[in-house]
């Protein structure tokens, strides 16, 4: 996965929770990790380093030892990682991203959890998908590291969904382009969580329906299918998807193929789901961000409910 920046526009603060207290994360760092971030900042030079591209942007100040405990491939040319951080002070929100930190190499990678913040509470472990680039910290990812490897971790970012359970429901539309999806995904499976919580207890907050729009090159470079189609059938009053391919060249399964559409996610599509109610959440490549974000506001959409987020 590219390293992510976060470009967001001001968001509602509560159910969408632009702003970080930072004076609630401030906790004290081990000098070693201390000196490893010191170290890194320091080396990492170039323009497109995350370190540089997401400077102004709010991250927590605590930096956690993590370690490897899973890897496998997600697609052909994406890796999906497991991490162990048995720090209870690393915390964070669904849609944040990570400063990843790995002895022996200077430039800080920067990636986003895909995985839903409930999964850290009971099993302390959260989930990237990271895809094979020449950046450093992708090339140590799928060319070196192995179980127990150990990293440091640090959250930041701006664009995330955390809602409370007095907030007004909030209906969602999710918009993906290729490893877009990993905060995407997270915010999904945060949803769905908290619809389950809901159900179980009565009680909490009422999520609205969720449409996610997820496009890639093919079926193969659709990461997480499985788990997003889990979801659709768990939740089918809840949760829908459409999955857009824009150079299939392969047949399609016959168990995607209801949810497949050849070309790109169009105007159309988006727009049918405007609502007073809703909120979009946008991550893909750049062209498509700056498209969507611009159509959703001339369609008098308030810049408040229009959170995105840019990857390179």
């Amino acid at each position: 996965m590219a390293c992510a920046a976060v470009l967001a526009p001001a968001m509602l603060r509560g159910s969408v929770g632009a702003v970080c207290t930072q004076a609630a994360l401030l906790r004290a760092t081990p000098n070693a990790l201390r000196h490893l971030t010191l170290t890194s900042i320091m080396k990492s030079r170039r323009k497109t380093d995350h370190l540089e591209r997401t400077a102004n942007v709010l991250r927590h100040e605590v930096v956690s030892a993590a370690k490897v405990c899973g890897a496998a491939p997600e697609s052909p040319s994406v890796k999906r990682l497991r991490l162990l951080v048995a720090d209870t002070d690393f915390t964070f929100k669904a849609g944040q991203w990570i400063d990843f930190f790995i002895p022996g190499v200077s430039v800080v990678g920067g990636f986003s959890i895909c995985s839903s913040p409930r999964l850290l509470e009971q099993e302390r472990i959260i989930e990237l998908a990271v895809k094979h680039t020449n950046h450093p910290p992708a090339l140590w990812i799928h060319n070196q590291c192995t179980l127990d490897s150990e990293v440091a971790v640090r959250v930041g970012g701006e664009f995330y969904f955390d809602p409370q359970p007095a907030d007004a429901s909030r209906n969602l539309v999710l918009i993906a382009g290729g490893v877009g999806i990993n905060p995407l995904l997270s915010i999904l499976r945060h949803s769905a969580d908290l619809h389950r919580e809901r159900a179980n207890k009565g009680s909490g907050y009422e999520i609205g329906t969720i449409k996610l729009f997820y496009s890639a090159k093919n079926t193969s470079e659709l990461l997480f299918k499985k788990n997003i189609l889990d979801l659709v059938n768990e939740f089918p009053e809840k949760i829908a998807c459409s999955l857009h391919v824009t150079k299939q060249t392969t047949q399609i399964s016959a168990e995607l193929k209801p949810y497949i559409t050849e070309g790109r996610i169009t105007e159309k599509e988006i727009r049918d789901h405007i609502s007073k109610e809703t909120l979009f959440y946008i991550c893909g490549p750049p062209p498509m961000t700056d498209f969507f974000s611009k159509q959703l506001a001339n369609s008098h959409v308030p810049k408040e409910h229009i959170c995105f987020e840019k990857w390179w």
